[in-house]
């Protein structure tokens, strides 16, 4: 790159990264499932770092290859955008039947469990094995619609160093503030008397789920 290219490519990736963490922060969506399914099977701190990045990655991920391919076809920023859209609203139908599948899963196992409880209690509260899946492919789908306006200028200026570092700032923003924002309200959540919430866990956080999805098809 050369030196006029520098202050291009810095201010590129200055407002990935600006972009990157107000689009995480503004949806509650991209830390409040981990939070709440983390809380409700007692996972370890890896553990759920390690699925929020994985689901963060994802979620990004699909939006650069879409936005790649789009770019190597010629479509156009309009057409890019309503594909993204139409992602959007699979992503949330899609977090919406997670929601509902995970809350009856949770009610399902209260009822087992009533009566039972020093059974249930040394089993542990493990969630299912598929949620973390299921949540993965969730956010494979989901949208990072400002991504693509940041990816456009520098394509079409055939800067295609400034598009890759567009694209690892980033990402390396939106996971940092996913894991950041997961941490945070989790320390806080730690700090609440839940305990008598505990046998409920579960479905709280597939309600939890299903309200995160309800709010994207609402446009909240």
């Amino acid at each position: 790159m050369t030196a006029s290219g520098l202050p291009e490519c810095l201010t590129v990736c200055l407002t990935a990264v600006s972009v990157g963490m107000l689009h995480t922060l503004l949806g509650p969506d991209h830390y409040l499932p981990f939070v709440a399914m983390s809380r409700a099977g007692d996972w370890p701190i890896r553990k759920t770092l390690r699925v929020t990045a994985a689901c963060g990655l994802a979620h990004v991920m699909g939006s650069v290859v879409i936005g790649l391919v789009g770019l190597a076809l010629g479509l156009a920023a309009m057409r890019l955008a309503t594909l993204e859209a139409l992602r959007g609203d699979v992503a949330a139908w899609l977090m919406i039947g997670f929601g509902v599948a995970y809350l009856t899963w949770g009610l399902v196992r209260i009822g087992r469990s009533h009566g039972f409880h020093e059974h249930v209690h040394a089993r542990g509260r493990a969630g299912p094995a598929w949620s973390p899946w299921l949540l993965f492919l969730v956010f494979a789908f989901g949208p990072c619609e400002p991504l693509i306006p940041l990816l456009m200028y520098p394509a079409v200026q055939s800067s295609w160093s400034v598009v890759a570092a567009a694209v690892v700032s980033f990402t390396a923003e939106t996971l940092v503030t996913m894991c950041a924002a997961v941490v945070a309200l989790g320390r806080g959540a730690s700090l609440l008397p839940m305990q008598a919430m505990h046998h409920y866990g579960h479905a709280l956080a597939g309600g939890a789920i299903l309200a995160c999805g309800v709010s994207l098809i609402l446009g909240l």
